[in-house]
């Protein structure tokens, strides 16, 4: 006797980066065909369930509409396989709050400038940044003959920032993170890929 039912969903997760979020998870494999899914959500000020753009897709991840993706909302997602008349239990995920949950990546560096004692670095923000929010630049650098990193103290909330007493003609390396201010506290981003430059000759 054929189950009514279809196995649910497995290895759900949200994953977020840069605030850009969707739901993924591993395919239902049945015998007979393929298996459609759909996803609702609801929020922490209207906690009814109510449809997504993803209802009865065919492939195992739905991205979350920027309408969604208000950073401090928290967000319930339920998930389930559908074939026919017939479907799985609803799989729950959350609650997520991008503020909270997303992956920071690096700022992208796009230019470095080289003085006999400083690298005058210019960087763009991993995200578009929303009224009122602060982001900090952080540096790690160290001059590449050693391999101790010296944290620089200053946090930087400029695009433009120096890292200064430095040795002339040296090649030094660095690696910039950034730290979003939020009301959970600092948000801390992932390192960008250590990039090398020499100091000029005086």
């Amino acid at each position: 006797e054929p189950s009514p039912h279809l196995p649910a969903p497995k290895d759900v997760e949200i994953y977020s980066y840069n605030f850009h979020s969707l739901l993924r998870w591993s395919p239902v494999q049945v015998e007979g065909g393929p298996v459609l899914y759909t996803v609702h959500y609801s929020t922490g000020a209207f906690p009814e369930w109510s449809e997504l753009n993803c209802s009865q897709i065919p492939q195992p991840q739905c991205e979350l509409p920027p309408s969604l993706q208000r950073r401090r909302w928290t967000l319930w997602l339920r998930l389930r396989a559908e074939r026919g008349s017939r479907a799985s239990p609803w799989l729950l995920t959350g609650p997520f709050v991008p503020e909270r949950n997303t992956t920071l990546g690096p700022p992208r560096v796009n230019s470095v400038s080289a003085s006999p004692d400083s690298l005058l670095i210019s960087v763009t923000p991993p995200f578009t940044l929303e009224r009122g929010e602060r982001l900090h630049y952080l540096v790690s650098y160290w001059e590449n003959a050693t391999s101790s990193a010296e944290e620089e103290p200053v946090v930087k909330t400029e695009t433009l920032f120096q890292i200064g007493n430095l040795k002339e003609s040296t090649l030094y390396c660095f690696s910039i993170w950034v730290e979003l201010e939020t009301i959970y506290g600092l948000l801390p981003g992932q390192h960008s890929a250590p990039e090398c430059h020499r100091t000029a000759t005086s």
